[in-house]
């Protein structure tokens, strides 16, 4: 696979969130609402697309539970199989809930339904209360140290520096852009601010494909920049986007088909999707390869 730039999503991919955002939501749903899903459930509501946002995702996880105590009887694949096929995403699963209860059942699960409490709680188990104070400007209600800690490294060092020697490097990641720093602070991937797009950079999130297009361009002038004073930089003519859920994917499908560039989207198997299962799922959503971990990356681009 040649290509010119690489785009690098951090959950799943850079570092391990499954006992960080993960938990977070489980247990953010548990300590709202008094029941929540498994952590494996999680991965339903990824598949099922337009849940980038962890904190979104939290919402529609109780929405769901909510609806199933005042006699909603979709299983929770049923629910998350039904969100898809509306397009997925919180709106999808609203819809869903709402076509599924009766005006009065509708009436008191959305009256119950409580997203700021459930984005504080969030914030405050995954930040701990230290960073809770510094990034959110609360004093939090709950004394926790913070899941956010909890994130083991996935990128060796040499892969960040055989990728930077060779190739334009660029992050694109659902998370805010404080909570982005430190995780590219504790791998060790430096990037320029115009190289990396946050949950703080653009609204649509993923997969819609503008922020990958944008990284593609700014790489583009980059090399434009570079030949204009006298090095042989080549264009940008091809990129890709690594990530660890079917999103990433279609994001890169996405911004193939809406710019000349050619867009490889990668799968690595080291976030919800793993083994056969997933390799299977990222192969039907039409990834160009996938691979064991973001490690295999340079072999797999010589």
């Amino acid at each position: 696979m040649n290509v010119d730039a690489v785009v690098l999503d951090v959950d799943g991919v850079l570092v391990d969130v499954a006992d960080s955002y993960r938990r977070a939501i489980v247990e953010s749903v548990e300590r709202v609402y008094g029941e929540t899903i498994a952590r494996a459930d999680i991965q339903q509501f990824k598949d099922a697309g337009g849940f980038n946002n962890d904190w979104e995702l939290t919402y529609a996880a109780a929405l769901y539970l909510l609806a199933r105590r005042e006699g909603m009887d979709r299983s929770l694949s049923q629910f998350t199989d039904a969100v898809q096929g509306m397009g997925g995403g919180l709106d999808a699963a609203r819809a869903v809930v709402s076509e599924e209860l009766t005006p009065a059942d509708r009436e008191r699960v959305f009256a119950e339904w409580d997203t700021d409490r459930l984005r504080d709680v969030f914030q405050q188990l995954y930040l701990g209360s230290d960073l809770y104070r510094d990034i959110e400007g609360g004093e939090p209600s709950l004394d926790t140290p913070g899941f956010i800690h909890d994130e083991p490294v996935i990128v060796d060092p040499e892969t960040i520096d055989a990728l930077q020697e060779r190739f334009h490097v660029g992050v694109l990641t659902g998370r805010p852009a404080a909570e982005a720093d430190i995780a590219l602070e504790r791998v060790g991937l430096d990037v320029p601010d115009d190289h990396r797009f946050t949950m703080d950079d653009w609204e649509d999130g993923k997969p819609d494909p503008a922020a990958l297009v944008t990284l593609a361009e700014r790489f583009d002038a980059d090399s434009e920049e570079q030949r204009s004073s006298g090095s042989r930089t080549q264009s940008v003519d091809s990129i890709a986007f690594v990530g660890d859920t079917l999103d990433d994917v279609r994001t890169a499908v996405n911004a193939g088909e809406v710019d000349d560039r050619t867009y490889h989207g990668v799968g690595v198997l080291t976030g919800g999707l793993t083994g056969a299962h997933g390799r299977k799922k990222y192969e039907q959503a039409s990834a160009s390869a996938v691979i064991d971990s973001v490690n295999d990356l340079s072999e797999l681009l010589d």
